[in-house]
């Protein structure tokens, strides 16, 4: 039997031997293209070389790692429906087309694989007569088994040519399995078209030939492209014989393992099974690729994942983190094409334990929220949860539809559906205005640039030509004083924004300094480099020739903060461990911030260590050096890559002495003395398992030394103690206050014990017959009002309402505990500072709350009244 990885190596060395280039698969979370917000296809990664930007290679073959989400809801419940799978496609651009396409597939097919003729049933479109005689007369494929359809099944995109979008697009021709007229519906002429599950579409040919415009018209490429698609997991579900993918080789042991753990039995719970293998797989390998758990966009896909996961364990009564278990068996069943996964497994799986946990202590505060709102809901006769409580359960705190609906049931409620699904869409044109997304992957905002040659790493000064300038987002042939406009040169001494370093700036100017031009920034686009300037003298035209000088000062200032982060990766790793690998940074003129993976806290002392580590290297004076080459030969070499990067075949490797080897486009420094010192201003954690730090070099380093020790020195007169003394003296003062504040407290306490049966006497008011007591207090914390409304609950026991208020804004609300079906003191509070922007929260017995605008509080004492009475009364 065939495994995975043999399938997927056949399909590589297929294409090799067709003379295609074997491109390795590009990261799930593509970094340079806003079009896409995980890599969906194959083709993503080859939109330059579709658009005729990129020609070094006319052919391609790949195995990409895809993500969609588009059909969550089929996961688990048909045979092949994922979130994460490979793609397995061939390409050419601008180089072969359908008659090598076809013949090649069914060649790889049939020959390669063996595959019977007999097994294997084709679909064109229905006005693709090309497509149709090539498989009919040259691959010999019986006209019966040759089905043509329409351009929803069979032209890419799908009803492009009615419904667009402009743009490339194309027939399309699909390849399908018959697993045979036991399998399906049974019917003499079950088909392609018959969705019974006796034909799997195991590949798709796009053969891209037009160009959509306006009304439907197709106009013939210059230029036609192929790209094809075939599903790593359906093709190896076929060769292997079993009917879905989740029982292939490289799922079946992460299913087994599930089963394991969660105690289920054989062939009980399999659909869930399914989502939650599929789930964690995807999970693994976004994180792998440097996404995160978190809020928005992609790191929400993945949150959202391992919710999902964890609630399918959870409806089969395992109510225990255990996916992060997982991941060591991904990690192992991939790691022949997948080998990086395995530096980063521990660190994954802390992970994903963390977001397991985190949703678990959701779960159990959702349903808090869920029971205070049904009693709510009963208390005043209401059967009906709103949409937006149901979103905010589902949105905030991870809470599954499914159990809202449990509880409703229970509490014989109905559910706002319509109002939750309103929310769901509001949140996702929110999602995708907020992400830049354009959904076509040839969408172009701006003119193409022309390509510019680097001299940065050479010179802050050149003599260079103007050959191209964009003003407003159009080509300008001339610009004048005044315009703010982009720049192109041939070549450039600037550096253009990339890689997490900011942009030079500094000026252009004519050689008789009778036009300047001041460079505000440097953008890098697409192999151009973009000057963004202000003319201030002058004017500047096409075919010019000008001095390109850069702001050399802070240069400097930016070289010193790029290399401190090279010596600070270095530090980290060797100080915390090797699974720390970059996972962001941005590099100023003496100022970085560096985002890393870790997952704990850093200790004081770690802190320290990596401070003075990097220091000892500064002061070594290490010599950088730089080489270009090999992508692989530098990886075996030990250099680190950034997460998620695209690197072409030849790289850029920046080492220091013998400790420090990566990666690096960016601007150095020759030697790490030049650095003169750096020093640690903040560290702390910005996501799951991604920590921050920020710091300073150079002079800014020595300006926040300096500023600290005048600090010193002023608490030093102050305290009349020696700088060394100082911590000791502060501790000292310190714990006088706190016995200070003790005491102050103990009197409050007092104060207020002797005033309640006054309170009692002057403020409880009667409705029906109930009773209730609305108080303001002078200057009281939480604690002290807590203790007043303790006494008072105490005091009055049945059918009360306490209202207490202190004038520096905090409120508490209590109700005794025999009203708990009529009203609840988080009712009441909402509902008193919800006009006032006051938040609040608590329990249906006891609730408490702040308000900022400390001017209304005379307003929201009669707003108090007016409420409870209206409570009381109902």
């Amino acid at each position: 039997m065939i495994t995975t990885d043999e399938l997927r190596k056949r399909f590589l060395d297929f294409f090799k031997s067709k003379n295609h280039k074997i491109v390795p698969s590009d990261s799930l979370a593509p970094k340079n293209d806003p079009s896409v917000l995980f890599t969906s296809a194959g083709m993503n990664q080859f939109k330059e070389q579709f658009l005729g930007k990129v020609t070094d290679f006319r052919r391609a073959a790949s195995s990409q790692k895809c993500l969609r989400t588009g059909d969550l809801e089929k996961v688990g419940h048909t045979p092949s429906h994922h979130t994460f799978f490979e793609m397995l496609g061939n390409f050419s651009f601008g180089d072969y087309f359908k008659k090598d396409a076809i013949t090649w597939a069914w060649e790889f097919l049939t020959k390669d694989l063996k595959i019977t003729a007999e097994k294997l049933w084709v679909s064109v479109y229905e006005e693709d007569n090309e497509s149709y005689n090539i498989w009919l007369n040259e691959i010999k494929v019986p006209a019966n088994k040759i089905y043509k359809f329409g351009q929803k099944e069979n032209f890419w995109p799908s009803n492009a040519i009615n419904d667009g979008p402009n743009g490339p697009c194309g027939p399309c021709s699909e390849i399908f399995f018959d697993w045979g007229k036991d399998t399906g519906c049974g019917k003499s002429d079950c088909s392609p078209a018959c969705d019974c599950g006796r034909f799997v579409e195991i590949w798709n040919l796009v053969f891209t030939q037009f160009n959509r415009k306006e009304g439907g018209k197709l106009d013939p490429l210059p230029n036609k492209n192929i790209d094809t698609g075939m599903g790593l997991e359906r093709i190896v579900s076929c060769l292997q014989g079993v009917k879905t993918n989740f029982e292939i080789d490289i799922f079946k042991p992460i299913i087994d393992e599930i089963r394991q753990i969660l105690e289920i039995k054989p062939f009980q719970f399999s659909e869930k099974l399914n989502c939650i293998a599929d789930h964690i797989r995807a999970v693994v390998f976004a994180i792998g690729d440097g996404v995160l758990p978190s809020n928005e966009g992609r790191g929400y896909v993945v949150r959202k994942l391992i919710r999902r996961a964890s609630w399918f364990a959870q409806e089969s009564g395992f109510k225990k983190p255990f996916l992060y278990k997982l991941v060591s068996r991904i990690c192992n069943l991939m790691k022949e094409p997948y080998p990086e996964l395995a530096k980063r497994r521990d660190n994954i799986s802390d992970i994903v334990l963390s977001e397991e946990e985190k949703f678990i202590n959701n779960i159990n505060e959702g349903s808090d929220l869920l029971k205070e709102t049904i009693a709510e809901l009963k208390s005043k006769n209401i059967n009906r949860i709103s949409g937006q409580i149901i979103f905010k359960l589902y949105d905030t705190y991870g809470f599954p539809l499914e159990l809202t609906e449990i509880f409703a049931k229970d509490n014989n409620l109905e559910l706002d559906l319509a109002g939750f699904n309103q929310e769901m869409e509001k949140q996702k044109k929110m999602a995708r205005a907020g992400s830049n997304i354009s959904g076509d992957i040839f969408s172009k905002d701006i003119i193409d640039l022309l390509p510019t040659q680097f001299l940065g790493y050479e010179t802050t000064r050149k003599e260079v030509q103007i050959i191209q300038i964009v003003k407003s987002k159009q080509s300008a042939d001339k610009i004048k004083e005044g315009d703010e406009a982009w720049i192109i040169l041939d070549k450039t001494p600037f550096y253009g924004e990339s890689g997490g370093q900011v942009g030079d700036t500094g000026k252009i100017y004519s050689s008789d300094k009778k036009s300047l031009a001041e460079v505000v920034d440097t953008k890098q686009i697409d192999g151009s480099i973009a000057h963004i300037v202000k003319v201030k003298k002058g004017g500047f035209k096409i075919q010019d020739k000008v001095l390109a000088e850069v702001n050399s000062e802070r240069r400097q200032a930016i070289r010193r903060s790029h290399t401190a982060t090279h010596l600070l990766q270095s530090s980290l790793r060797k100080v915390l461990g090797e699974h720390v690998q970059q996972s962001g940074s941005l590099v100023e003129p003496d100022y970085f911030r560096f985002d890393f993976t870790h997952f704990k806290d850093l200790k004081d002392d770690e802190l320290a260590r990596i401070e003075d580590l990097i220091n000892e290297k500064i002061r070594a004076n290490d010599k950088l050096s730089v080489e270009v080459m090999e992508k692989d030969k530098a990886l075996k070499s030990g250099a680190i890559a950034l997460f998620g990067e695209k690197y072409g075949e030849s790289v850029r490797v920046v080492s220091i002495a013998d400790y420090s080897r990566e990666f690096c486009g960016g601007t150095h420094l020759d030697y790490t003395g030049d650095v003169a010192m750096m020093l640690i201003d903040n560290e702390g954690s910005v996501g799951s398992g991604l920590r921050r730090i920020q710091a300073f070099t150079g002079k800014l380093a020595y300006e926040k030394l300096k500023n600290s020790s005048k600090i010193l020195k002023d608490l030093s007169v102050m305290l009349k103690a020696k700088i060394e003394d100082i911590p000791s003296q502060v501790e000292s003062l310190l714990e006088k206050n706190k016995k200070l504040e003790k005491e102050v407290m103990s009197l409050t306490e007092e104060n207020i014990s002797l005033q309640i049966a006054d309170i009692i006497n002057s403020s409880k008011k009667t409705v029906e017959d109930y009773s209730y007591i609305i108080c303001q207090f002078k200057n009281l914390d939480s604690d002290i009002l807590r203790k007043a409304s303790d006494l008072l609950i105490s005091k009055l026991t049945k059918k009360s309402v306490i209202f207490l208020a202190s004038d520096n804004g905090l409120f508490i609300c209590r109700v005794s505990k025999d009203l708990k079906d009529k009203t609840s003191a988080s009712g009441i509070l909402g509902k008193i500072l919800e006009s006032f922007g006051g938040s609040g929260g608590g329990r249906p017995d006891f609730a408490q709350g702040g308000l900022k605008d400390k001017s209304r509080l005379s307003q929201v004492m009669k707003k108090a009244e007016e409420i409870i009475k209206k409570e009381l009364s109902q």
